[in-house]
């Protein structure tokens, strides 16, 4: 075993711990193609997954309190409901209570009916006390076959199974864990998923969020990497994208309200919803001390929104931390304009009244009158004002006459980095470039009076006069 310079622990248990310089190393490593085997190797104890020593103490001491998440989960599970994921949420239940009957029933399950690889990596981690010596070597042959059907896994949340498969595993088969952890940071990572973030050219899908920070948890819990570190302003801004790309309108459903994510329609997927929060809980456990995360906290913080149903209570109970210091969300802009992505949500206010927009991917939702719609991207359309801001569809040229105190125009479905000529009254023309997803925005932080025309940026033509200004494509906005 190599020592980097003898810099190595010893825990009580007779563990060799390594300082936290090393366990950073992964990422360099893996930049200058120099990784082995030992800078993926695992020596942290179990429980090893998201139950590290801290919050399990937060969650026995839930427990104690008789917080309210603490009895909705207690209630459901002494009552024998039927969970929606078993092996999650009777592995949870004994890690806190540490009744050995439900770590049975947690490894009867994985043993038996059990097929998610996410789950059965939980319970194998999870419930090392109640494990016999047959049942840890079936179950690990289990995850090692997960591990090796899942080889060619590129979704999110096949490579977050992955990864909580091998950092179970760990120490119990040899090579395959070690292996695993590596082609996820230089495959996957490094080879596809940060190059597409930094370059703005494709962001990780919102549905799989919560995939994404379960990975990103378990890698800095056990090889202290953190992901974060290498997409800064993209983990910076999630937070914000989170928040913004819902619906106003509250979901209310039997159990609780919800909080409806954008892009499901008038379809509501009460899961999708729960997962959703489960997201920015998870978050908040991961960074909750940046300013855009404490907005989050804030925002997260309602017991109203409190998830108690059978599929959710697992995933509040775990992540929830109610002591966190949070920010009122009433204080963020109302619109985020997320450049690097070419995404835009518009909210005219924090009621759940408000009129929103979104614009993301090519596809452009309303919300108005608690419905949401998608809206055709024709040249032409009528403006959508939200608030002091307005929505327009792109056209070549484009006019758009004021009505009121306008404070931020923002013109989607144009080409993607396309360059267009804007000329506002009172002002000289300028040149203006759309973002990757088609997005202009123009701010008038005086409040726009006039017009604006538009037209895509054709250049000089020597020896021709300029070309003519644009019609009125665009109707005037509405009072």
């Amino acid at each position: 075993m190599r020592s980097y310079g003898g810099c190595v622990s010893v825990t009580q248990s007779g563990q060799m711990r390594w300082p936290k310089a090393v366990w950073a190393l992964p990422l360099t490593l893996l930049a200058a193609g120099a990784a082995s085997a030992e800078d993926f190797r695992i020596y942290t104890e179990h429980p090893r997954l998201f139950l590290r020593p801290q919050r399990l103490r937060l969650l026995k001491r839930e427990k104690e309190r008789q917080s309210l998440r603490w009895e909705q989960f207690e209630t459901l599970m002494a009552g024998k409901a039927r969970m929606s994921e078993p092996g999650f949420a009777l592995a949870l239940y004994f890690q806190v209570t540490g009744e050995r009957q439900a770590g049975l029933e947690a490894v009867r399950w994985a043993l038996g009916p059990g097929q998610d690889l996410r789950q059965l990596a939980l319970v194998f981690d999870w419930c090392q006390p109640v494990l016999e010596a047959e049942q840890s070597r079936a179950l690990a042959a289990r995850l090692e076959r997960g591990l090796e059907q899942t080889s060619g896994s590129k979704d999110v949340a096949g490579v977050r199974a992955r990864v909580l498969a091998a950092a179970a595993l760990a120490g119990h088969i040899p090579k395959l864990p070690e292996a695993a952890l590596e082609t996820t940071l230089r495959e996957w990572w490094k080879g596809e998923a940060l190059p597409a973030l930094r370059s703005g050219r494709s962001a990780i899908p919102r549905d799989q969020h919560y995939a994404l920070f379960e990975l990103m948890h378990a890698l800095r819990d056990n090889l202290e990497v953190d992901l974060a570190e290498d997409a800064r302003a993209y983990f910076k801004q999630l937070p914000l994208y989170q928040l913004m790309s819902y619906y106003p309108a509250a979901y209310p459903a039997a159990e609780n309200e919800y909080r409806i994510p954008a892009g499901g329609g008038a379809q509501v997927d009460l899961n999708r919803a729960a997962l959703s929060r489960a997201t920015e809980l998870a978050m908040l456990a991961y960074e909750p001390n940046t300013t855009e995360y404490q907005y989050l906290q804030g925002w997260a913080m309602h017991d109203r929104f409190l998830l108690r149903s059978a599929f959710g209570i697992t995933y509040e109970f775990l992540w929830a931390n109610p002591y966190h210091p949070g920010l009122s969300y009433y204080n963020l802009p109302l619109a985020l304009h997320d450049e690097e992505f070419g995404r835009l949500f518009v909210r005219s206010s924090w009621g759940d009244d408000a009129r929103w927009a979104g614009y993301s991917e090519g596809r452009l939702e309303t919300f108005q009158q608690g419905e949401p719609r998608t809206t055709p991207l024709k040249p032409g359309a009528k403006p959508l004002p939200v608030g002091d801001t307005v929505v327009l569809v792109g056209a070549d040229p484009l006019r758009y006459e004021a009505v009121g105190k306008v404070a931020a125009v923002y013109v989607v479905g144009l080409k993607p980095l396309g360059r267009y000529d804007v000329e506002v009254d009172n002002e000289e023309m300028r040149e203006e470039r759309a973002d990757r997803g088609g997005i202009l925005a123009l701010k008038f932080p005086a409040g726009l009076r006039g017009s604006v025309r538009m037209r895509e940026f054709v250049g000089p033509i020597e020896g021709s006069a300029a070309p003519p200004q644009g019609g009125p494509l665009v109707q005037s906005a509405p009072q």
